[in-house]
Order: structure tokens, then C-alpha cells, then sequence
């Protein structure tokens, strides 16, 4: 079965952010995504607002905010009403107490979280899991503690559900991180190996930036968010989308979309 994934990174509302604040924007959010057609969309950075405002019709959204309270920044996921059922999701945060709305750990600067979901398709049947997750920006052990965390959830509904999973999100971290090393499945930490790959590993060539601060439009450096998947999943390509949208770029992240194959009998 084909997978379109994007995972985005909306930058929220701010009004500070002059022209490109988020009411000259969403309009451009939502054309390249519509250009892009993804089966599924993991965002993050949106509010609830922000959200509703895309007003992708094509779609269904889950996820809960970061405060529990529906209103603040979600790691919501996007998917195609007539193609996907949903038949689980749920959020958790990415802290000691996973399970408590708002709780932070370690070094984190804000509450964290990871939204997944449990989709089949209607034509095939085909089922998986999507994870969709934003880590801190200022907190490497938060980061680091983080995807432990995440990884420990997908290991657990892998073994319960048997179906190929996903994840999608803004990692603020460049590939040399342990963080990116650690899902890559390198013996980081040596309690616990990811059996997961890079979905950047078929491009040929450098990577090139995912977020441009500023809104500068700049190639050059390395990507921050990322597409990861397991071995049943075969990726296709991969390709970070620099383009404006009617002379302005939809957010000071890019873009990130791959096609993936769900491999039958794995």
C-alpha cells in the first residue's frame, strides 16, 4: 500500500511575527498542503484556532494540546476522511508522569507531547500507527529522555497491534545528535536499540535545512524534523519543499514529504 506522509511545522501564532504573523499565512499552510495531498499530516504548533482556520476539508484531525485544556499548541495528525478509519489514537506527554496533562520532566521548558494514531485503510485494509511529536528547543535531556519514551510507546503497540508504524515531528536537533543517532538505531544508550530507520537515508546528496529562522528562505545546514520508519515500511522518497506559496513562505519551517510503501506480510 502507497503512504504519502508531510510532517509540518506550522510555527504558531505570535503576533510579534509582523507580515509574517499567522493570519497572512494559513492560507499558504493550507495550499501547500492541499498541493501535496498527503493520505497523512503530522503538525505541529498549532493551536486549535490555527487548526480550524487551514479548514482542510478533505480531512479528519486528532490530538490533544500540550495543556489538556483544547486550546494551546497540539501535535496534531491529519488524515484523509475517505480513505482512513480511525480505530485508536491518543496523546501522551513526554515527562515522568506520561499519562498527566501538562506535566514536565527532566530539563524540558515547556509540557511536551506525542499524539498517535491507529488507522485502517478503507480500500485494503491495510493498518498502522502514526506517532507525531514536537521535542523541546532548549532541553537535550528532555529530548533525549523524550524519544526513549516514544520509542518505548511504539514497541508497545507494535507487539499489541502487529502493524508497521510512523513517526513525524520537529525534533530540534541536527542529525549528529544522539537524539537522531538513537532512532536511527544506533547503540547510543545500550539499554535500548530503535528498530527504526531515517527516511532521509535515500536521499543522495546533502539534506539541507528543514527551518529557516527569520523566514530567510536559506538551503544550507541540517534538518531538524524527520520521518521515521519501521522495517516494514519501505520509503520511496523523501523531499524537504523550500517553495513560497504567492511570494511568501507559509512558515519558518519547510515542509516534509515522503512516499512510503507498507510492505504486505512483514
Amino acid at each position: 500500500m502507497h503512504i504519502s506522509l508531510m510532517t509540518y511545522n506550522l510555527r504558531t501564532y505570535l503576533a510579534q511575527d509582523g507580515d509574517n504573523a499567522w493570519e497572512y499565512r494559513y492560507e499558504k499552510v493550507a495550499a501547500m498542503i492541499r498541493e501535496h495531498s498527503p493520505l497523512l499530516l503530522g503538525t505541529q504548533e498549532g493551536n486549535t484556532r490555527m487548526l480550524e482556520d487551514l479548514k482542510l476539508e478533505e480531512y479528519h484531525w486528532i490530538g490533544e494540546d500540550r495543556l489538556g485544556d483544547r486550546g494551546d499548541e497540539h501535535c496534531a495528525i491529519f488524515f484523509k476522511k475517505d480513505e482512513l478509519d480511525i480505530v485508536e489514537h491518543g496523546t501522551f506527554w513526554l515527562s515522568e508522569q506520561p499519562e498527566i496533562p501538562a506535566s514536565i520532566s527532566w530539563d524540558s521548558s515547556l509540557p511536551r507531547i506525542c499524539t498517535w494514531g491507529h488507522f485502517r485503510h478503507k480500500g485494503t485494509g491495510t493498518e498502522l500507527l502514526l506517532f507525531n511529536t514536537h521535542l523541546d528547543h532548549q532541553g537535550q535531556q528532555a529530548r533525549e529522555q523524550g524519544v526513549r519514551l516514544i520509542w518505548e510507546r511504539i514497541k508497545e503497540l507494535r507487539t499489541a497491534k502487529d502493524v508497521p508504524a510512523l513517526l513525524t515531528g520537529d525534533f530540534n536537533s541536527q542529525p549528529d545528535n544522539a537524539v537522531i543517532r538513537f532512532m536511527r538505531g544506533e547503540p547510543v544508550w545500550d539499554d535500548a536499540l530503535v528498530d527504526m530507520s531515517d527516511a532521509y537515508s535515500v536521499m543522495v546528496g546533502p539534506i539541507g535545512t528543514s527551518f529557516h529562522d527569520n523566514y530567510s528562505g536559506r538551503m544550507e545546514g541540517e534538518p531538524i524534523d524527520y520521518i521515521f520508519v519501521t522495517p516494514d515500511v519501505q520509503v520511496s522518497s523523501i523531499q524537504i519543499d523550500r517553495r513560497m506559496i504567492d511570494g511568501r513562505y507559509p512558515s519558518d519551517h519547510y515542509p516534509v514529504v515522503a512516499h512510503l510503501i507498507a510492505i504486505e506480510g512483514e
